[in-house]
């Protein structure tokens, strides 16, 4: 099983920056995939970036690809988001998940544990 704490989030103004992190613990920190998702309001959840832990490779949602970077830091069994050039349309709960699963997936459904998110809150 893995545990995953999210932390980081806020109130930023249009044009500022957050960095998320995710904790992990419970599980060899370098064996699965974490990724980052949103839910806003009234909205369904949506896919925004995930790692592979095992080898570093990163994918992004096409809404975060030069703004947002995932990254790693193995010592502390962390995965952080970095969010630049943040937008209103970015308010949203953040979620780290876990996925166990022996390929990439962007799909919500398919990752096996949920951290209890961080909300993140854009002003115009």
């Amino acid at each position: 099983q893995v545990q995953l704490v999210e932390s980081g989030g806020g109130l930023v103004q249009a044009g500022g920056s957050l960095r998320l992190s995710c904790t992990t613990s419970g599980h060899t920190f370098n064996t699965y995939t974490v990724g980052w998702f949103r839910q806003a309001p009234g909205k369904e959840r949506e896919f925004v970036s995930l790692i592979e832990l095992s080898n570093g490779s990163t994918y992004y949602a096409d809404s975060g690809k030069g703004r947002f970077t995932i990254s790693r830091d193995n010592a502390k069994n962390t995965v952080y988001l970095q969010m630049n050039s943040l937008k209103p349309e970015n308010t949203a709960i953040y979620y780290c998940a876990a996925s166990m699963k022996p390929y990439r997936t962007l799909v919500s459904s398919r990752y096996d544990y949920w951290g209890q998110g961080t909300q993140v809150t854009v002003s115009s």
